[in-house]
């Protein structure tokens, strides 16, 4: 893997200030007691830098999106021989999701996310295009037609799982649970 060159790097810091300070500020005042401003001047840039980082204030708040999609398709794509879609598709959420449950801001991150409404429907249409994408792929790697409801269905259960699972006793196990119905079917 190519390691990123200066300005690659300057760029992907400045990216990760300006979603850190969005964060925080969001979390201290309240998202719609933050202006686009207060969140550029706590990163030490201009507007015009933070909009060519980021198309608007919801897309602060779920600065990874992209990325997440992109390893979450590359989960079922490059998958290990033999391993099914499902069994790499429990594997990644268990490595990325799981993991986020045990952050120190991440009741404080649902509790912003669940009482906003700009950020409640964002997350929607950021959801919809994972599933989209997701069950594309998984249309690609089984030799379908992308418009498969098999396919399309997989890929929403799997994006359902981190809210099926929020909040339960042991995110772990209920993960597991899931995916062994997914694996084996209702029985």
């Amino acid at each position: 893997m190519e390691t990123p060159g200066r300005r690659e790097r300057k760029k992907a810091a400045t990216r990760q200030a300006l979603a850190d300070a969005a964060l925080n500020l969001f979390l201290e005042r309240g998202y719609d007691q933050v202006s686009i401003r207060d969140i550029a001047e706590a990163a030490d840039v201009s507007t015009t830098t933070l909009f060519k980082h980021f198309p608007g204030k919801e897309a602060l708040v779920f600065d990874e999106s992209a990325d997440r999609e992109a390893r979450l398709v590359a989960a079922v794509r490059e998958r290990e021989e033999g391993q099914s879609i499902v069994e790499a598709l429990r594997a990644y959420v268990l490595a990325t999701w799981l993991p986020l449950t045990t952050h120190p801001q991440y009741a404080e991150f649902t509790a912003l996310v669940s009482g906003t409404p700009a950020l409640q429907e964002y997350g929607e249409r950021m959801w919809t295009r994972h599933a989209a994408a997701l069950g594309a792929a998984i249309a690609e790697e089984t030799g379908v037609s992308s418009e498969d409801i098999a396919c399309r269905a997989l890929a929403r259960f799997v994006l359902d799982i981190p809210a099926l699972t929020r909040g339960r006793k042991d995110p772990r196990e209920d993960v597991e649970r899931i995916f062994d119905l997914l694996e084996a079917g209702w029985r």
